[in-house]
């Protein structure tokens, strides 16, 4: 008996289709140099594409200089009792010309500050975190003045209290 292979010619037989791969080995180094090449590509765009494209400004370094302000004095209501607050702040900053601005400001900034310290409830106030949220309140409102004439908000560093005796 004849088999089916014998049957038919060679030339029209079905040949099995050969696999062409790439060696373990190439397939590995094709990939990390690619991989390899997105990462440094994005690197190097990080680091000097978008300096060259969006120069930061540079944020004011050196010494710390503090201005000092008149102290405030207010009152505020507590329950029936009129309570006193006065409190003395020091303002931070690097930078000599946001000092200058403030200096020339100091009339709205006294204005907003004794607004906003005469708003204060007394029983906010006796607890530490009641005084440091005034500060950020304090600082924050600093920060408007210098930006409403000119000044770049974010050179106001910080402000401290020198003295804070409620009575």
């Amino acid at each position: 008996m004849a088999t089916a292979t014998a049957d038919i010619p060679a030339d029209t037989a079905p040949t099995p289709a050969k696999k062409r791969s790439l060696p373990l080995w190439l397939i590995i180094a094709i990939g990390t140099v690619v991989v390899g090449g997105g990462v440094g590509g994005a690197m190097a765009l990080h680091l000097f594409g978008s300096s060259a494209a969006h120069p930061k400004a540079k944020a004011p370094s050196g010494p710390p200089i503090y201005l000092p302000l008149k102290p405030f004095v207010v009152n505020f209501q507590a329950g029936q009792v009129v309570r006193y607050l006065q409190v003395s702040i020091q303002v931070m900053s690097r930078d000599p010309k946001t000092i200058a601005l403030l200096k020339q400001n100091d009339p709205m900034i006294r204005n907003d500050l004794l607004l906003l310290l005469g708003g204060q409830q007394y029983a906010t106030l006796d607890t530490e975190a009641g005084k440091e949220n005034l500060r950020a309140q304090v600082l924050s409102a600093i920060r408007k003045v210098a930006a409403q004439n000119g000044g770049k908000p974010g050179d106001v560093a910080a402000i401290y209290f020198t003295s804070f005796v409620m009575q």
